[in-house]
Formats: structure tokens, sequence, C-alpha cells
């Protein structure tokens, strides 16, 4: 068994950043059924902007909102603006074909994403 990426939503922005909000990331709920993530499944933040990675769960925010709010403690460590990206792994006996999606600047659908096939390097 092995830890494969399932879910991806590449180069999305932090629209708010919450201390005061108990824990988690929300994200847009169209966005979430594209790729197949739940609300209340862990997934590991990325930021593309300072570097930072944490892993939190998620909480659904409105359809159609484009919501992508970093709260409570992680909002210490990504802020509002940053580009991110959100992935969810799924423990596997066999490799899976990823669903990875790439939003514009709003966090509006812009194209499925095609994820290259992990590949072996010999050594010499």
């Amino acid at each position: 068994m092995r830890w494969l990426m399932r879910s991806k939503i590449h180069n999305a922005t932090v629209t708010e950043a919450n201390l005061a909000y108990v824990g988690s990331i929300t994200i847009d709920e169209d966005l979430l059924d594209l790729v197949g993530l739940w609300a209340g499944e862990r997934v590991l933040v990325v930021s593309n902007t300072c570097g930072a990675r944490l892993e939190t769960y998620i909480i659904a925010g409105e359809r159609g909102s484009g919501a992508m709010c970093m709260n409570g403690a992680a909002a210490h460590l990504i802020g509002q603006g940053e580009q991110i990206i959100i992935m969810g792994f799924e423990l596997c006996a066999q490799p899976i074909a990823p669903k990875v999606i790439l939003v514009d600047s709003h966090n509006r659908f812009v194209r499925f994403l095609a994820e290259e096939p992990a590949t072996t390097v010999a050594a010499n």
C-alpha cells in the first residue's frame, strides 16, 4: 500500500486568512466536487508564494463563491493573496489517476490537468 495523490487544486488564490476562526481551510464546494474532495477530509496545502506546507481539514465553502480561506493557526503560515496548491491523498494498492484542476486568480475552474505518472530513474 502507498499514499498516492488523488485530488489537486492547482494555483488557487487565498481569498481570506482568518486567525480568529477555528482551524481548517474553507474551499468553494464546486471545486471540491470537481476533484472529489470532501468536507472534513485531511489535505496538504502548499504555498507557491512563501513555500509553507501544512496539513489541515476541509470546510465546504459557498458554491460559486471562489472561497479559499485559511483559518486559525494556518493563517499564520499562509496569508491572503498567496497562491496555493491543495492536495488530497489516498492509501492504495494500485496506481490511480488523480483528478487535478487548474483555477484562475478568482478560483474559477479553468481546465483539468493531466498529471504525469511517476517514473523510475535507473541508477547507473
